[in-house]
């Protein structure tokens, strides 16, 4: 099997991302430390835009869509990464630590 037969199948994006979003998953629920959790979720992130892409680029009539759609996903992602970095030093300043067990003091 050469490798262009393995980028010119849907099945092959689809295990790469469906490996991905397994490895988000499992990062999120293993994870103690808040930086280990914002990375797990754009794990998570990046297995939606590849099927977004996969799928655009095998069954979508119009080829913008799957792009737009994942470009929506990568300004979602910065923002969630700018904004889960400054919770994470503010949650650092006042308890000098990310372990999320020592934030238990944190009442909703």
């Amino acid at each position: 099997m050469s490798v262009l037969t393995l980028y010119n199948n849907l099945n092959t994006f689809l295990y790469l991302a469906a490996l991905l979003f397994g490895m988000g998953v499992y990062g999120l629920l293993t994870h103690r430390t808040l930086i280990g959790m914002l990375i797990s979720s754009e794990l998570i992130l990046v297995a939606s835009s590849i099927n977004f892409m996969a799928f655009n680029r095998f069954t979508a009539p119009d080829p913008t869509t799957g792009q737009i759609f994942t470009l929506f996903i990568m300004a979602i992602a910065a923002a969630e990464a700018a904004i889960g970095l400054s919770i994470v030093i503010a949650v650092y300043r006042n308890y000098k630590s990310v372990d999320t067990e020592d934030l238990v003091d944190l009442k909703g």
